[in-house]
């Protein structure tokens, strides 16, 4: 029995994608159910991991400022 963690799993299902492809992935998780969740966190760690010190500087501080806004920084209900 071969047994996949969710990172791998996840990677899996969406190598073969095109841009486009992988785009409607995550507009598609976006503000939708929960369940994407994870397989969105496994895709920021790839983008994250290969980001510069100042993308990811960028991202941070893209995050601060959301999380400082007036409404608390909490995620709009699906």
């Amino acid at each position: 029995m071969q047994i996949i963690d969710l990172r791998q799993a996840i990677v899996n299902r969406v190598h073969d994608n095109t841009k486009e492809q992988l785009t409607e992935v995550i507009v598609d998780s976006v503000d939708h159910d929960e369940k994407a969740l994870p397989g969105l966190g496994v895709l920021f760690e790839m983008i994250w991991k290969e980001s510069s010190t100042s993308e990811q500087s960028q991202m941070v501080d893209s995050l601060h400022r959301h999380l400082h806004q007036e409404n608390g920084g909490n995620p709009s209900p699906s």
